[in-house]
């Protein structure tokens, strides 16, 4: 038997060919829409493609069933609920599909979907345990597929949650423990809630360790797979419908036509999005106005889905030796309305600056500054429900990256605006989506929350307060933290009383200029040296103006200190006549 697994990281997509070396029968299952490696792999093993599978209408990937049939006059096989516009021969359940030694049973399984089937595969006809059992959506490593993506076609949640039960209850779990468990996605894809980074597993491993499989009643399992589901990337309603449909073939690792720049700004007059695949530090050091920065080394054809619509076209801006592979990635969704790329980025640069321009990226200090004194500030955080529900930045606005075109009307595009999410790539996508609809002021952070809560800085996660923007109203500006402060002078009467003076300025400041009885300890550096602060004494925190020894003193507060924050900061505090030196005792300054 050739058995073979395809893993498509960008997509956490996973594929199968499956042939008979001694008859050269093969069938592929759940095919990537770029169809050449197998063509390749089939070849290399004397195999004749001749048919393809669907475990179900995929709502994540364009599949490759027509590109497969149209190459090899593979029959294109679903299961028997299946509703499509194009021949297919329908697959009933446990019937047999007879390669020649290898052969395979189809389990009908729905669930995720009503047409899913899983497909059981054996070496031998008479292997009393199955090599193994292609799951599809219906069963993965460590989940099982969400039953929630049909609401708009007529299926509640509840109603195919209880198909889903019954079919790994009545199906897949009737499998001897040893059969090896190959399912069509892994972690990070949105079919599920919290799929292992395993490729494969068993039954009975499944058995043991699946959340999902654990013994509960049929209501029980409802609400445990209902709950807590990631919101449906925007694109996966038009994938749905795409692969029920026929339509056009994808032409692999064909780069789309070179344009000149006025070439892309008429075809941006006319509706097209300008679309960057390069890494956030590369656009934001410098991009073509106006467009989109979705990098190319993520999940980028899934990202785009989520922020252009598909009927737009779509202009690539970035480096032009990805354009191929950009195209092609994008074909992967069915978006493939990819009109041409930027052909020199550099000279059209050179040759028109006032098209470029560089975006704002703040560090998680710039972030505390702004926090503490831009009383306007509309911070949003673009992290998915289930990443925010361990925790906020206090203040934020929760507009995930897949509601962000729904949602932006209930933004103000006048106030300053800051982004952030995970580590900086969704939030330089959400950035620019942001200026690109016309916000003037827009800046995401470097490292996002995960810098943020790295460095202890104050986050939230209230019970009792949904953030997330769900209606198109105004939101209000930044909330005022009840930090505790004092203005200079009394900062100074508290340190002659014996309070420890804290500046968390960054060292280049204060080599600048700072107070003679202050102590440094940069905000990124005070959580790892808590030990060098004491409890028996009032901290006063202080910066340059305020902000980021307002989010120190809020931390440090939380953390059993008493401590209250320097308003104004160190600005303050010499504008007050107060000394400022040098780390020699000369006059110093604030920067």
């Amino acid at each position: 038997m050739i058995f073979t697994q395809y893993y498509l990281e960008c997509l956490s997509h996973a594929s199968y060919l499956v042939g008979d070396e001694t008859t050269g029968r093969a069938v592929v299952v759940d095919p990537q829409r770029d169809v050449s490696q197998y063509l390749a792999d089939a070849g290399e093993h004397g195999l004749h493609i001749e048919r393809v599978v669907e475990t179900h209408i995929h709502a994540d990937i364009l599949s490759g069933h027509l590109e497969l049939a149209a190459r090899t006059g593979a029959v294109i096989s679903y299961g028997q609920a299946a509703e499509v516009a194009f021949p297919i021969e329908p697959l009933d359940d446990h019937q047999r599909l007879v390669l020649g030694e290898v052969v395979l049973e189809i389990l009908a399984t729905p669930g995720h979907t009503p047409e899913s089937i899983s497909i059981v595969v054996r070496e031998h006809p008479g292997d009393a345990v199955p090599y193994g059992v292609l799951t599809g959506d219906t069963l993965f490593i460590g989940d099982v597929g969400r039953p929630d993506l049909l609401a708009a076609a007529g299926y509640s949640a509840d109603e195919l949650a209880r198909m889903l039960y019954r079919s790994l209850h009545t199906q897949l779990l009737t499998l001897p423990d040893a059969t090896r468990v190959f399912p069509a996605h892994g972690a990070g894809s949105a079919c599920g809630k919290q799929l292992s980074t395993e490729k494969q597993s068993t039954i009975g491993e499944q058995r043991a360790t699946n959340y999902a499989l654990q013994p509960m009643t049929e209501d029980e399992f409802v609400a445990a797979v209902t709950e807590g589901q990631p919101l449906r990337p925007a694109y996966f309603s038009f994938d749905a419908q795409r692969n029920r449909e026929p339509h056009e073939l994808l032409v692999e690792d064909e780069p789309p036509a070179a344009l000149t720049l006025d070439d892309v700004v008429a075809r941006a007059a006319d509706g097209a999005v300008l679309l960057d695949a390069r890494a956030p530090a590369d656009f934001a050091h410098g991009h073509l106005r106006g467009a989109l920065n979705v990098g190319l080394d993520g999940r980028f054809a899934e990202y785009v889905g989520d922020v252009v619509e598909p009927d737009r076209d779509i202009v690539l801006v970035g480096d032009p030796a990805t354009a191929a592979e950009a195209r092609t990635r994008l074909g992967r969704i069915g978006f493939d309305r990819v009109v041409g790329f930027l052909a020199d980025p550099a000279a059209a640069a050179e040759a028109r600056p006032d098209r470029f321009e560089p975006s704002s990226r703040l560090t998680i200090e710039q972030l505390a500054e702004a926090r503490g004194n831009t009383p306007d500030l509309q911070l949003v955080d673009v992290r998915n429900p289930g990443e925010t529900a361990h925790g906020t930045i206090r203040g934020a606005l929760e507009l995930p990256v897949p509601a962000l075109n729904r949602l932006l009307p209930a933004l103000d595009p006048a106030r300053p605006t800051v982004v952030y999410c995970a580590g900086g790539y969704r939030s330089s996508l959400a950035a620019s989506r942001l200026r690109a609809a016309g916000f003037a002021d827009v800046s995401d952070v470097l490292g996002g929350f995960g810098a943020w809560q790295a460095a202890g800085l104050p986050v939230t996660a209230p019970p009792d307060h949904d953030h997330t923007l769900r209606n198109e109203e105004a939101s209000d500006a930044m909330p005022k933290e009840s930090v505790p402060e004092v203005d200079a002078a009394e900062g100074r009467r508290r340190v002659e009383g014996g309070a420890l003076l804290l500046d968390v300025r960054e060292p280049d400041e204060w080599t600048a200029g700072h107070a003679p009885e202050a102590r440094l300890i940069p905000l990124g550096q005070v959580q790892a040296r808590l030990a060098e602060l004491p409890k028996d004494r009032t901290i006063v925190a202080v910066c340059r103006s305020g902000g980021r020894s307002a989010s120190v003193t809020e931390a440090l507060t939380a953390w059993g200190y008493d401590a209250v924050n320097l308003a104004g900061g160190m600005r303050a505090w010499a504008a007050a006549g107060l000394p400022v030196v040098t780390d020699d005792g000369a006059p110093g300054a604030v920067i």
